[in-house]
């Protein structure tokens, strides 16, 4: 199995923290309350909707962090999960 490269991965976690910011509005949540709620940090949870692990690196979020937030926003994890196009990528459409 081939691994993505930071380059190809950055489309999808850039999706992934659009997902993340739109739901966070949509339940009319801080970054601050679903952070706390969630059991992450303010700056860590900052960096996810960023599409960021860390400052250049694109977000890799642990199974535990995406059930965290899929439970704390009241949705299902495929709603922060980019779907994949054919090449694997994220597939960019209206996301929620």
């Amino acid at each position: 199995m081939q691994h993505a490269t930071d380059d190809e991965w950055a489309p999808f976690a850039r999706e992934f923290g659009i997902r993340l910011h739109r739901a966070r509005i949509e339940a009319a949540l801080t970054q601050e309350e679903l952070a706390y709620a969630a059991g992450l940090t303010r700056s860590h949870y900052q960096q996810l909707e960023k599409g960021l692990s860390r400052p250049g690196v694109p977000a890799n979020p642990s199974l535990r962090t995406l059930v965290g937030l899929a439970r704390v926003l009241g949705l299902p994890l495929e709603a922060l999960i980019p779907p994949l196009d054919a090449s694997g990528g994220a597939e960019r459409r209206r996301a929620i």
